[in-house]
């Protein structure tokens, strides 16, 4: 159970090409010129502008012009090396946040999967992409719909669940959220189901009322498993750019956030964002959105992702 999918780095460069054809694919041609001055500021306006952020920028640039004066760099392929480098350097944020990727030995079980996130991020889109995924490893899955809210949030959730042979714990809708996760928990435990993914409503990550309802949901389930939820994924909408770091922010501190689903990269030139979300947040990027069908979600490697985006 502690692999999800195989590698699939040409996936993610597909998807990266919108982002990588509007900024990054620039960074090359910049090293060209030299490394005087006026190239170090081109190299700020270009991740600036790709969502990098100004901190992350800031840091990546005073990292790269002491790699550059220390080693004596001033071949353009070896600076963009050293860039890269540096990248990557930003997004290995260390060990795993939750209890289930990255950790040894056997998963919980059930493992429960708390899926967070805005309206309109693609949060139920990746819920029933993840559901595939563990299905076609053999696993049980159970979909909690504690979505209430949205007047299509549940039969959205059953059609991913039926097109990925998942089952589905839902109450009617404006029912209690927090009653929806404990007996999907409950009904998780009762049948042997191997993972159980929660969705949640989402909700602007500013009201405090709503935030407060989820820390709610988390409560519940703890309830019911003291050790639970074993993840808290956040889903972010590439699209979003530097809106996204602000969700990852208030989120993380409202229910302890584990990793990001990055959604819809294949149609965003803002990837970048990963940048700043792992650099300012410390939170790891563990999956990508890299189009609309059910096997469109790739595991997220922080040298591939940098490779993909600097790819020539």
């Amino acid at each position: 159970m502690l692999r999800l999918f195989g590698r699939r780095a040409p996936q993610t460069g597909r998807a990266l090409e919108q982002t990588r054809r509007t900024w990054f694919s620039r960074l090359g041609g910049i090293f060209q010129r030299g490394l005087d001055e006026s190239v170090w500021e081109e190299l700020e306006e270009t991740l600036l502008a790709a969502d990098v952020g100004v901190a992350t920028t800031e840091a990546v640039l005073r990292r790269l012009r002491e790699r550059v004066r220390a080693q004596g760099i001033s071949d353009p392929e070896l600076a963009l090396e050293a860039l890269k480098e540096e990248l990557i350097a930003v997004l290995d944020v260390g060990g795993p946040r939750g209890q289930l990727w990255g950790r040894e030995g056997p998963w919980p079980r059930p493992a429960v999967i708390l899926v967070v996130g805005v309206n309109g991020s693609g949060k139920t889109t990746s819920i029933g992409k993840l559901a595939h995924a563990f299905r076609a490893q053999g696993l049980k899955v159970l979909l909690g719909a504690a979505d209430t809210f949205r007047a299509a949030a549940i039969d959205q959730l059953r059609q991913w669940a039926e097109r990925a042979g998942a089952e589905v714990v839902a109450h009617q809708q404006g029912a209690d959220p927090g009653a929806v996760a404990f007996d999907a928990v409950a009904a998780a435990e009762a049948r042997g189901v191997d993972v159980v993914i929660i969705d949640t409503a989402g909700r602007l990550h500013t009201k405090s009322n709503l935030m407060e309802e989820l820390r709610k949901v988390r409560r519940v389930v703890q309830r019911r498993i003291p050790s639970a939820p074993h993840e808290v994924l956040l889903v972010l909408d590439a699209t979003t750019g530097q809106n996204a770091l602000q969700q990852a922010r208030y989120f993380s501190e409202a229910v302890g956030v584990t990793g990001v689903v990055l959604a819809k990269l294949d149609g965003s030139a803002k990837g970048g964002v990963v940048f700043p979300i792992a650099h300012e947040l410390g939170l790891p990027v563990l999956f990508v959105g890299t189009g609309e069908g059910p096997d469109d979600l790739a595991p997220f490697d922080p040298r591939e992702f940098v490779e993909a985006l600097l790819a020539t």
